[in-house]
């Protein structure tokens, strides 16, 4: 068959099951509606504490305010094919923020590119779902995290690599606003600018915190929006918990021509889960099973 040219997806509006269920489509990218990515955005919220509170172990906190980045993404605005992950036209997705792993990991299990039960191995010996993403061996895996502050360097060396193809895909990096302490994301940004990659758009998961507590507290990021600028980026700011806002953010994204684009989406830590919301110390602490109990509940 072929395939769809670049912004004209096939259309489906049933039920959030039914995308989940939709991965025999050549080119995943649907015509989602709000009300069917907000019910996956639950369910991605509860496969996030289910498969950390299982291991034991894992970052729930910056995986949670993350949720609607990716549910935006993945069911709405990316072009990509789960039956064949290496589709050399797919959009690109890179996890900078690594640590955010389970959220990568249910929402590729929610498209069909690996069994949904397959979550439960999270952070188990010899799983394909490790701590951090490893592209090896897990399919749908874009690059290999472990230490931050590289996924902006990877995805500018995607970008170039597709003009350099001649392909017209998109390359989206998703990054930590405490990741962005690191050096290397600014010598990416500055990279990205100069030689003018309109086809790279950055989202930071603007939750005001990192391992260590409050962002203004360990290295504050102030006057945030005008760092990215004076480096050159086109700056939106967004409600990163509004699907709608998300949606229209990566539109304006598409129509940036000659720089590259960062999408600052304000988010909550934890989001979703009372007493994981705001909380630092549900960074990279897993919920034992009575908090497993009543998160769940809350996102029923």
């Amino acid at each position: 068959m072929s395939l769809p040219k670049k912004g004209n997806p096939p259309s489906i509006s049933d039920s959030a099951k039914t995308l989940a269920d939709n991965v025999s489509a050549e080119v995943f990218s649907l015509s989602a509606s709000v009300a069917e990515m907000e019910a996956m955005a639950k369910k991605l919220r509860r496969h996030i504490i289910t498969m950390i509170g299982k291991a034991g172990s894992g970052h729930p906190g910056g995986s949670l305010s993350s949720v609607e980045i990716l549910t935006a993404l993945y069911f709405k605005v990316m072009r990509h094919k789960p039956s064949d992950h290496q589709w050399a036209d797919r959009d690109r997705f890179i996890l900078s923020k690594g640590h955010a792993a389970p959220l990568l990991y249910a929402t590729l299990a929610e498209c069909g590119y690996l069994p949904v039960a397959e979550l439960a191995t999270l952070r188990q010996m010899d799983s394909r779902l490790q701590g951090h993403t490893d592209r090896t061996i897990t399919p749908g895996v874009e690059m290999s995290a472990g230490a931050l502050g590289q996924g902006l360097s990877f995805g500018l060396g995607a970008a170039l690599a597709g003009r350099l193809n001649g392909q017209d895909y998109r390359v989206y990096v998703l990054l930590g606003d405490g990741e962005c302490d690191e050096g290397q994301v600014w010598e990416a940004a500055m990279a990205s600018t100069h030689f003018k990659i309109d086809s790279l758009v950055a989202i930071v998961d603007n939750n005001g915190q990192q391992i260590d507590g409050w962002n203004r507290d360990v290295m504050n990021l102030d006057p945030f929006p005008s760092k990215w600028r004076a480096f050159g980026w086109e700056v939106i700011e967004v409600d990163g918990h509004d699907l709608n806002q998300l949606i229209q953010a990566f539109g304006e994204a598409e129509k940036v021509k000659g720089q590259p684009t960062v999408i600052i989406a304000h988010t909550i830590k934890g989001k979703g889960v009372s007493f994981m919301e705001n909380n630092p110390d549900f960074h990279g602490k897993a919920p034992n099973a009575i908090e497993v109990e009543i998160a769940l509940k809350e996102l029923e």
